[in-house]
């Protein structure tokens, strides 16, 4: 049989997050992120979940025609935008809308030659620095895009830099006084921003991480008692027991030494699985629905847990590695990362489970995808 870890995913559980986003940002319509394969959810997965979305933003174009061929109808926003010609013509062909961030997009679409105008999203940089236009060039920007048959709709977007942080409102003067006497939908809000930061909700707000239970600060104590649920749970079992004396050390690195009785717990999960290397002792992790914690350091294929907390747990007792007893920011948090990675990191060899369906392999359900 194959080793006991998994990877079960709830596409309920982003049902539930989805509308609890709505619900923080009453009035506004919602692009559902989706990106880097649904933080490692799988599109497929979690799609029948996503229905009362307005909208669902990306951007891969692969996954864009993935979300049509699944039967999407409504927008889906291709949040870098288009880098060539081949995929202007993707767009128009699946109805996408287009972030416009730079010239040289706009060039593209003035260069096409469309059976249908194609709706963008002329980005702002308000103070990211990553991508879009400055405040001072935006109006002008706007001008041209208004001006190239090619395009339809122009929404207006910018992306807060700090919005996890509560300073946002430096970056919304900028959007505001550039935009004041544009017309276009609004689209501003990342996940810190629909929960926090309601001046910021608009015309649309882009969820993303907390569609999927992640806290948009990467610490868990942030989100506490908002009601969002985990979409995602790691667990495996214990596959051995050792029992050990004071001064007895753990692992690779003897970077635990044991300073009184104690059992500890091997664990078959490791830093190949997708589990955090650094994760320190200390870092929380569940056996039998106790939370307990790591000791020693985490290996290729196993890491080591405390049985104090749990005295009758032994070889077969369940580890959630994080879900919904361990969220999964309370382990990427003393790691030194956050949610967002850990989700999306789940190695390939872990077999994946959604709720009410069978395990696959994630190599094959990715070659069928592909």
């Amino acid at each position: 049989m194959p080793r006991p870890i998994s990877v079960r995913i709830h596409p309920e559980a982003v049902r539930h997050n989805l509308q609890l986003a709505a619900r923080s940002a009453v009035g506004a319509r919602v692009w559902a992120v989706v990106k880097a394969n649904a933080y490692g959810h799988g599109i497929e997965r979690i799609f029948p979940a996503l229905a009362d979305a307005d909208g669902i933003a990306l951007l891969d174009l692969d996954e864009a025609v993935r979300v049509r061929e699944l039967g999407w109808s409504k927008p889906i926003l291709l949040l870098e935008g288009v880098f060539d010609a081949a995929d202007v013509a993707t767009a128009v062909a699946h109805r996408l809308t287009v972030a416009v961030h730079c010239d040289e997009q706009l060039a593209l679409l003035a260069a096409a030659q469309t059976t249908r105008p194609i709706d963008i999203q002329l980005k702002m940089n308000s103070g990211m620095n990553r991508l879009g236009y400055m405040p001072d060039a935006y109006r002008a920007a706007w001008e041209r895009a208004r001006a190239i048959p090619a395009i339809g709709a122009i929404g207006l977007m910018t992306h807060f830099a700090n919005a996890d942080d509560g300073a946002i409102d430096w970056q919304l003067d900028r959007f505001d006084a550039a935009t004041a006497d544009i017309p276009g939908e609004r689209s501003l809000s990342n996940s810190a921003a629909v929960l926090w930061h309601p001046r910021a909700h608009r015309d649309w707000v882009r969820p993303g991480t907390i569609l999927y239970g992640a806290s948009p600060t990467g610490a868990a104590r942030h989100i506490e008692g908002i009601g969002l649920r985990a979409a995602m749970t790691l667990s495996s079992r214990i596959i051995g027991v050792q029992t050990l004396a004071p001064q007895d050390t753990i692992g690779y690195g003897r970077t635990y030494a044991v300073e009184q009785p104690m059992r500890i717990g091997v664990v078959a999960c490791g830093y190949a699985d997708g589990y955090p290397r650094h994760a320190p002792t200390g870092t929380p992790i569940a056996v039998d629905g106790v939370r307990t914690r790591v000791v020693g350091r985490v290996s290729m294929d196993m890491l080591t847990v405390d049985l104090t907390p749990c005295p009758n747990a032994g070889i077969g007792s369940h580890v959630e590695l994080w879900g919904e007893t361990v969220k999964v920011d309370e382990v990427a948090e003393p790691s030194g990362t956050i949610g967002y990675e850990l989700m999306c990191a789940v190695a390939r060899r872990v077999p994946v489970e959604v709720d009410g369906h069978a395990a696959v392999r994630r190599e094959s359900e990715e070659e069928v995808a592909a």
